[in-house]
């Protein structure tokens, strides 16, 4: 039986890109995500690719009742799950005080709690069919809170810390954990950033986490270089390299002082 692998927010960036490196190596594949047209279009890409099955499920993780279902039917499908990988994602701008609230609560709901609805599901499987491993998907974002994008931050250090504490949970068991942490990745989801230092194509990035995935490393940043460095560099750096750039100190709107 070929191996088999679950991948949330497999429609487009990194999903998409992980879903085409395990099509290539051989994987029964089942691909989620809210937008069921493109993932019936990736899957005549997978099984030409050579995925030995692909099974499309329309899954929005923030609809939690949902993801327990999609799981059970992807390990009956497929005869079992050997990774299952929470990836779906979105990063909206939140800037503080200007009526973003809805947006932090879909970027809470999808990147964090959809996460650990697809976690807390995939374990129980695991545990079943005796052994597994549980993938989740982070980012260099978690070292360091950034301007505008605090959601997105809080989401990606709250699954760093929920992926430390399912680790040390599942200690003993045949239940491995990965965590991997992109920097920039090129994908609809960071294109409209003005900056993007280090940018690797969606290809190699899902390249190199297919071959982290299947080493079953702990934690890699990705790639490993510059971002296994800057990490810890991120935590100690000055906010004031993180703030918006201000007009000659000031505000719009803000008098100048006499």
């Amino acid at each position: 039986m070929p191996r088999s692998i679950f991948i949330t927010g497999a429609s487009a960036g990194i999903g998409e890109a992980l879903s085409l490196e395990f099509a290539k190596r051989g994987y029964a594949i089942a691909v989620a995500a809210r937008r069921l047209d493109k993932l019936e279009a990736l899957a005549a890409r997978l099984s030409a690719a050579g995925a030995a099955r692909v099974l499309p499920i329309e899954l929005d993780v923030a609809e939690f009742a949902a993801v327990q279902p999609a799981l059970e039917r992807a390990a009956s499908e497929l005869g079992r799950l050997d990774i299952v990988v929470a990836n779906a994602g979105v990063a909206a701008v939140t800037p503080v005080g200007k009526g973003k609230f809805p947006q932090v609560r879909q970027t809470l709901e999808i990147n964090l709690l959809g996460a650990i609805a697809t976690i807390e599901a995939a374990v129980p499987i695991l545990r079943r069919q005796g052994g597994g491993q549980v993938v989740g998907v982070t980012s260099m974002a978690a070292w360091r809170g950034l301007s505008g994008f605090g959601a997105y931050s809080a989401s990606k250090a709250g699954l760093h810390r929920y992926l430390q504490s399912l680790r040390a949970e599942v200690r003993g068991e045949p239940i491995v954990v990965t965590e991997l942490s992109p920097g920039f990745i090129d994908t609809e989801i960071n294109r409209g950033l003005g900056n993007r230092p280090f940018v690797i194509t969606a290809a190699k990035g899902g390249a190199l986490m297919a071959s982290m995935i299947e080493r079953q490393v702990g934690y890699r940043t990705v790639p490993v270089l510059p971002w296994s460095l800057a990490g810890p560099l991120l935590k100690v750096l000055p906010t004031a390299w993180f703030a918006p750039r201000r007009r000659a100190g000031r505000e719009k709107g803000e008098r100048p002082k006499s």
